[in-house]
């Protein structure tokens, strides 16, 4: 069995048992084949000494077997807010002995790093004292914003130099990374994932009763429900689609996440007139998110930056069409501007509000949406990732 250790910043953990859960289900799935044993190394970035969120942060840094999966973090030391040019080099400081101490054990055929920056750079240095070949995959963010810092993109360059593989998670980032100087001849594209079971068209009304029971949204027989999933922050866009609430009567909003722009979001509902039609979930697991989903009549995702958002792909799967920004694999998921699974729209809040409208309208039945995340499943995203992974080491 040929075996791949993987570098990941952006894990699921303790505290944390949500961040980057689709970076967890990737390399689970790929474990699940029998043809590669997955170890990772997931860095936990703390502060010398850790206050507030970094003390239970700490704690976290555990390491054990998840999901078929072998899992080590180390804590690595975090400078916030001005540490970035320093994280790459603190992350091998932490993770080399391990990485060097396991080879030593039963050599790796491969090193591999689940995000650009700070990952890419520190899996290089780890992948060149072990003499294996690199493989980097950039998701979104990485690029868009890392990618575009000075000190960053030197590293990611020299990084990608190094690699014998690049993965993108669409078209469209592979080319974001091509001008951002990496090389385009490297660039596999690698789609996202989706665990089907789970994620499907369920009973609309089954569960809007759901949502009632466990958030307390009430929905009156011809409400229409908007959900928008991502983190509360400014590049997700949630402030959009609240200022097109208002201009749809009896349309509810469900925002699922967490971030910093919780206050300024609900001071903006407050401001309009909405405090009782947006409602805040909080974090959600897997099992509550379709539900939630098969529950809206849409889903808003007005980002400024994506790679191919899981939530697309979910939402989608789920039967609930999208509303979006023309950014990253948008056109690689919605057919058209204009289709029956959805609306590729302006960053504005009356473009988002006339795209509700129309979808309200067409009320296209949840099959035929779901039709268009068929592709998507965590067994072809292995599939796909071994035979890439192969083709590295041959």
């Amino acid at each position: 069995m040929k075996r791949v250790l993987s570098l990941a910043t952006l894990y699921p953990n303790a505290q944390q048992p949500r961040f980057g859960t689709f970076v967890a289900r990737q390399m689970e799935a790929l474990a699940a084949r029998g043809d590669w044993e997955v170890t990772i190394i997931n860095p936990i970035g703390v502060p010398p000494v850790p206050m507030g969120r970094y003390r239970a942060l700490a704690q976290a840094a555990k390491s054990g077997h998840e999901g078929g999966v072998e899992v080590f973090r180390p804590r690595f030391t975090l400078i916030p807010s001005v540490g970035g040019p320093f994280n790459p080099a603190m992350i091998v400081r932490a993770a080399l002995p391990i990485a060097r101490r396991l080879h030593a054990r039963a050599p790796f055929d491969l090193v591999d790093a689940q995000f650009f920056y700070p990952d890419g750079p520190a899996a290089a240095r780890i992948a060149e004292d072990l003499g294996l070949p690199l493989s980097i995959k950039a998701r979104g963010a990485d690029i868009s914003h890392w990618g575009k810092k000075a000190y960053a993109n030197r590293k990611m360059r020299a990084a990608a130099e190094q690699a014998s593989g690049l993965l993108a998670v669409c078209d469209m980032l592979a080319n974001d990374m091509a001008d951002i100087g990496l090389p385009r001849d490297k660039i596999t594209v690698h789609y996202t994932g989706l665990d089907r079971s789970l994620f499907r068209p369920l009973n609309r009304a089954e569960s809007r009763t759901y949502l009632a029971s466990h958030f307390g949204i009430t929905l009156d027989p011809g409400a229409r429900l908007v959900a928008s999933i991502g983190a509360l922050i400014p590049r997700k866009g949630q402030h959009f689609v609240i200022r097109a609430l208002a201009q749809l009567p009896d349309t509810h909003l469900a925002l699922v996440g967490i971030g910093p722009d919780r206050a300024a979001l609900a001071e903006l509902a407050q401001e309009l007139g909405l405090t009782e039609r947006v409602h805040f979930l909080g974090s959600l697991g897997h099992g509550d998110l379709p539900r939630v989903l098969s529950a809206a009549d849409a889903t808003a995702l007005p980002s400024a930056s994506e790679g191919l958002a899981n939530a697309w792909v979910e939402s989608l799967a789920c039967g609930t069409p999208l509303v979006i920004t023309d950014v990253g694999g948008a056109r690689e998921i919605l057919s058209a501007d204009v289709s029956p699974a959805g609306r590729i729209v302006a960053r504005d809040a009356d473009a988002i509000a006339q795209a509700l409208g129309q979808l309200f309208a067409e009320a296209t039945p949840p099959a035929v949406v779901s039709q268009s995340a068929a592709r998507f499943s965590w067994e072809a995203n292995a599939a796909a990732l071994a035979s890439y992974y192969e083709r590295l080491i041959a």
